[in-house]
């Protein structure tokens, strides 16, 4: 009867767990860099990768990447129902539910590159297939016991296995849909396309850092003796240096190529540290993950504006530089900054070489199966949304949802002002020959006829609100409208980089200040406005003053400057 260890099971279980949490990771990273209007489509996407990846792994590609086949390929075995060499202690389900969270991460890198334009259809599609087919094969080369295994290649926790090929068939898969409409301009420019929420990428970010101690930590696959737990500790240690170290060079290299220091850009950067540290993560000291680190750091920004400006390949979120160039590049560093065999340490060129074949062989494996594969869909079912689609997003044509965010839509504001009026007026609405002690005037008379209504509307700083509105009530005007807008004037906002992209027209945040005055003169409104809100500095805003026709109150029916007074 075979012995299993708790401890070796436990950490297995857990780290299987963390991994997975990195599903949430990644819908937030690609949600956030993303539009508004397709952020359903895109969580869709990422719910299917895990959902779709699991069946097709359990049934098929769990079988061909570890079972005794040959130096290319394993066997056949649905539902893995065989026999697998596994590591001491850890029994298949707790082996097998491990791996299957790692092959849903390599399917989940592709959605991130070809988003807001790919069918839904097509995406489960090759989804399947990634999670099936193309990531199994090459992982039975390196970590089934195939041909590469065979020959020394080191890629512990899959910069190469999972993240490179991820990132491989991102590449394709965005170059064969085409950019997004806008991407770029008539003489290929490209054209900066903000994501709308990117607190919500932060978090993304924060969260697959998390996931990345079970990532590259459980890929120890056991818990027991010294040697295992202390090479666990170190995997700790170095992962969570990389990461740290690219981030800071990131910040560092925007700060001076861009002036300022760029957040999605350096949210990149952790997240390029992170995947170039997966393949040596135990091989490595702590000053070799950090010049890892930093070697990816430097990459990432100079690899996304690449890809952005040179290959001209729209990638929304970065994941080909992040997955594809820094899992290739990890996996290369191997070679230089092992402790056992790395150039550094004067081991020779033999496992740089090992490390490059292997890069190659698995980038070519992926390029021409997934180029094969989206040439069919292209060719059949369709690649790509319609223009009319895309322009009006992908949550409402593929999804039937209206918005991602309905709280925030006007309609879910007017059924909350019903609710309000039915908690003020219990009975219902009030009728209207009941409503003021007033008698309505049908003719829509006025005491004051001949009295000058004026509009007075402000679009100024948001910090001026509360010294403007101080300020209107001192002089009598106590009735206005304040909504927040972003705008900008003749000076198109402040110049700016998102993702090494200049920014055309930077909207700026803004807030409008509207009042309808009659009594109080208008140069007098004017004028303490101008005191309230002058700085001397660009941006101070600017104050429309229009004429009025006629105001109606609604509740009395008084018209004019009646209308503008208290009761």
């Amino acid at each position: 009867m075979e012995m299993y260890s708790s401890a070796s099971t436990m950490w297995v279980l857990i780290a299987a767990a963390l991994v997975f949490f990195m599903q949430a990771g990644f819908a937030m990273v690609e949600a956030g860099f993303t539009r508004a209007k397709n952020a359903g489509n895109i969580i869709m996407k990422n719910l299917m990768d895990f959902s779709i990846g699991t069946p097709a792994f359990w049934i098929i590609g769990f079988g061909i990447m570890f079972g005794s086949g040959n130096a290319l390929f394993g066997v056949f075995d649905p539902m893995v129902l065989g026999e697998y060499g596994l590591p001491d202690g850890v029994p298949l389900p707790a082996f097998l539910i491990f791996q299957t969270v790692f092959c849903a991460t390599a399917a989940t890198i592709v959605s991130g590159a070809m988003a807001e334009r790919t069918k839904f259809i097509s995406y489960v599609i090759y989804s399947f297939f990634i999670s099936a087919v193309v990531y199994p094969v090459s992982g039975h080369w390196i970590w089934g016991g195939g041909w590469l295994a065979v020959r020394g290649f080191h890629d512990f926790a899959g910069s190469t296995v999972v993240h490179m090929v991820g990132g491989v068939a991102a590449l394709v898969g965005a170059k064969m849909i085409g950019p997004r409409i806008g991407k770029y301009s008539e003489t290929g420019e490209p054209q900066a396309i903000l994501g709308h929420n990117l607190p919500m990428g932060a978090l993304g970010v924060f969260i697959l850092w998390f996931g990345w101690f079970g990532f590259n930590g459980g890929s120890t696959v056991g818990m027991v003796g010294d040697d295992v737990i202390f090479s666990t500790s170190n995997i700790f240690v170095t992962t969570n240096m990389a990461a740290a170290m690219a981030a800071l060079t990131t910040m560092i290299v925007t700060w001076f190529r861009y002036k300022k220091p760029d957040v999605s850009m350096t949210l990149n950067g952790a997240l390029a540290g992170l995947v170039a540290i997966t393949a040596g993560c135990d091989a490595v000291s702590p000053a070799g993950a950090a010049m890892i680190g930093i070697i990816a750091g430097i990459v990432i920004v100079f690899g996304i504006e690449f890809i952005d400006k040179v290959l001209k390949i729209d990638d929304p979120v970065g994941a080909i530089g992040v997955h594809g160039i820094c899992g290739a590049l990890g996996t290369l560093l191997v070679g230089v900054f092992a402790l056992d065999g790395g150039l550094v340490y004067g081991g020779g060129a033999s496992l740089f070489i090992t490390q490059l074949i292997g890069v190659v062989a698995v980038a070519l494996w992926v390029a021409v199966t997934m180029g094969i594969l989206f040439t069919i869909i292209k060719a059949t079912i369709g690649l790509r949304v319609s223009e009319a689609e895309e322009v009006t997003g992908l949550d409402v044509y593929e999804h039937g949802l209206a918005s991602a965010y309905a709280d925030f839509t006007p309609m879910i504001s007017t059924v909350s002002t019903h609710a309000l009026a039915a908690a003020e007026y219990p009975a219902g609405m009030v009728p209207q020959e009941m409503a003021v002690p007033v008698t309505r005037k049908d003719s829509g008379s006025t005491k004051h006829p001949d009295a000058k209504i004026t509009k007075v509307t402000m679009i100024i700083r948001p910090d001026k609100f509360d010294k403007v509105k101080t300020a209107m009530h001192k002089i009598g005007i106590t009735g206005m409208t304040m909504t927040q807008v972003l705008g900008c004037g003749m000076q198109k906002g402040s110049h700016e980089f998102y993702r090494g992209v200049p920014v055309d027209i930077t909207l700026l945040p803004k807030v409008k200040v509207e009042f309808v005055i009659c009594k109080v003169p208008v140069e007098l409104a004017i004028k303490t406005a101008i005191d309230a809100v002058y700085t001397g500095n660009i941006g101070d805003g600017k104050i429309f003053v229009y004429d009025v026709e006629d105001v109606i109150k609604v509740r009395t029916g008084e018209r004019g400057y009646d209308a503008l007074q208290d009761e």
